[in-house]
């Protein structure tokens, strides 16, 4: 498992707020480069104003504070991100840096491995919840729990809502934790089928003059 350098169950909504005063740009950079892992062709968000503009918020830690990419929703203030990860990631915390004034969202729930999730299921309980400080320059950690997110395959990040404006607007969100690829199945084969097939194919009986299996 590779260090990206990149906290049970039910709701939570308090959390704790880690201070990085004496960490460089470039130790930052390698925390949180777990974005290097997310499937981006198959990364959506729902409600967002231009199409595919969510990706962009997930980049380098040197780019945080670039504020030429952004999301921003369309209809109301809610945003949900559906991001899948090429592996298994064990989250650790989250970084998020909103829009200015009000569009700044306030509150932030977030849910593993639920794939098909859509507005209609933002109901559900969440994995984990909390609100949101200002923070404009991404100076704010928020650890998670991470014991209950571990072997996320797909995250669901929901926005539900801002600090007082019509429409919501996200420039960053830096996720940090560990990666492992995706183990492949392994065939098993017993020593008794092995067996079994290797007398079989001495006496000849396992193919026909046509390589065609018989029994």
């Amino acid at each position: 498992m590779s260090d990206c350098r990149c906290s049970g169950s039910g709701p939570s909504r308090s959390i704790g707020i880690v201070g990085r005063a004496h960490v460089d740009d470039a130790e930052m950079g390698i925390q949180y480069s777990l974005y290097t892992k997310i499937d981006f062709q198959s990364l959506t968000c729902l409600n967002e104003r231009v199409d595919g503009s969510a990706k962009t918020v997930f980049k380098p830690w040197s780019e945080r504070l670039n504020k030429k990419n952004y999301v921003e929703s369309d209809v109301d203030e809610e945003l949900l991100f559906k991001i899948p990860f090429t592996g298994n990631v064990k989250l650790k915390s989250i970084v998020v840096i909103g829009g200015d004034g009000g569009q700044r969202p306030n509150r932030i729930r977030l849910y593993k491995n639920r794939p098909s999730m859509d507005f209609d299921d933002v109901n559900l309980t969440p994995d984990q919840e909390f609100d949101l400080s200002e923070d404009p320059d991404g100076s704010v950690e928020y650890p998670l729990r991470v014991a209950k997110f571990s072997g996320v395959e797909h995250l669901i990040i929901h926005f539900p809502s801002n600090v007082g404006a019509k429409t919501t607007v996200v420039y960053y969100i830096g996720l940090r934790g560990e990666f492992s690829e995706k183990q492949r199945p392994q065939v098993v084969c017993t020593n008794y089928e092995v067996r079994s097939l290797l007398h079989m194919s001495r006496k000849g009986s396992l193919f026909d003059e046509t390589d065609h299996y018989v029994m």
